[in-house]
């Protein structure tokens, strides 16, 4: 059946057009020209934290108008292709103009699903947690999988990514990681990503190769700001401090830089240990129990919203997705029914379409 491109470009625009009058492209600019400004401040860079949270918006905000200008661009020279191919009756043409609609279908459904991360934190950036839970020495090598998928899907992407502090198994893998990913939006993004994750595999560490059921946890927050005012007494801070450890709990610092936190009020416990001095593992520290503490400080607001960190036991029955490597190759979210039967492929970082059912099926469940 010949595609309809009339009625395809009309619909391209109309989705277009729902996505401009979403994102509201004159307060758009608006913020532009106010980073832009302060960009050009002479002391800028006396700050430098303050430096790189002005010029990452900056940049972000500008590939979103642009983003919006190459997609109306595109969509106008569709048009203009089908019309040529139509005129000379070119068979190859038509073709090119297929191929043309499939990427911007799949271009506007991504910068469509943007406009739902609406979220009091969505545009923060965020603060990965990974537990690795029952399941042994499969579970610590689950969770190290995890975080290698997630730097894999950051990279791809090009967002910069900090790995905070790693608690690292006695035989394989990691015992629990904490990173950033430090780009507008991480929080929005990946905050479908929290939840209890499960892995079925033949256990490359069972001498008789059995199939083996374990589980991560995945923690998900948004990342602090100055705005904030989440004011921690002195009091109420315990502080320890401790040599780094790597594989195998080898000491691969001969002083005592790293740091754990104590929340004492709420027993919330932040280690830092990746940052090459003690002041700069605290500072990482307290920032981390800050983010962790505005997300309590969400809950005790508006008791009847889902906690933004969630609830997350790792282990049988709570699971929002599984890998499943044997009997079969398949990979299904439990919420969104979403799957993909290319487990290595997600492993590898190809995660965008669960992340985008993810945040759909999110927004649906808000409507309700």
């Amino acid at each position: 059946m010949a595609t309809d491109f009339a009625y395809e470009i009309q619909d391209l625009r109309g989705t277009l057009d729902s996505i401009r009058a979403v994102t509201d492209e004159d307060a758009l600019r608006a913020r532009i020209a106010e980073l832009s400004e302060q960009a050009a401040q002479p002391d800028l860079w006396d700050d430098q934290d303050a430096a790189q949270a002005v010029t990452s918006q900056l940049s972000h905000a500008q590939s979103e108008l642009e983003r919006i200008r190459s997609l109306l661009a595109r969509i106008d020279d569709l048009e203009a292709l089908v019309e040529l191919g139509a005129e000379e009756d070119d068979a190859a043409t038509m073709v090119e103009a297929e191929s043309e609609l499939v990427s911007l279908r799949k271009a506007l459904g991504e910068l469509e699903v943007r406009t739902l991360l609406a979220g009091e934190y969505d545009q923060r950036e965020a603060v990965v947690t990974i537990r690795a839970g029952a399941g042994g020495v499969d579970a610590a090598d689950f969770a190290e999988m995890l975080l290698r998928m997630y730097l894999r899907w950051a990279e791809r992407k090009g967002y910069p990514t900090q790995v905070l502090d790693t608690s690292y198994a006695e035989e394989a893998g990691l015992k629990s990681v904490t990173f950033e990913v430090k780009v507008p939006y991480a929080y929005g993004t990946l905050s479908v990503e929290a939840g209890t994750h499960r892995l079925v595999r033949i256990s490359p560490f069972d001498n008789q190769g059995r199939r083996q059921t374990s589980f991560a946890a995945v923690e998900v927050i948004p990342l602090i700001e100055q705005t904030d005012h989440v004011d921690i007494p002195e009091s109420e801070i315990k502080v320890d401090v401790f040599r780094s450890s790597g594989p195998g709990g080898q000491s691969v610092n001969t002083t005592d830089s790293a740091v754990r936190m104590t929340h004492i009020p709420t027993g919330i416990v932040v280690s830092m240990q990746n940052e090459k001095s003690q002041i700069q593992n605290r500072a990482a520290a307290l920032r981390v129990l800050q983010s962790r503490l505005l997300v309590v400080r969400q809950q005790e607001q508006d008791a009847a919203k889902k906690a933004l960190a969630g609830d997350v036991k790792a282990s049988w029955g709570d699971q929002m997705r599984s890998y499943v490597l044997q009997p079969y190759q398949m990979v299904k979210d439990l919420r969104t029914g979403h799957e993909q039967g290319n487990p290595s492929a997600v492993f590898d970082g190809e995660i965008d379409d669960f992340i985008e059912a993810g945040i759909r099926w999110r927004r649906q469940q808000q409507d309700v």
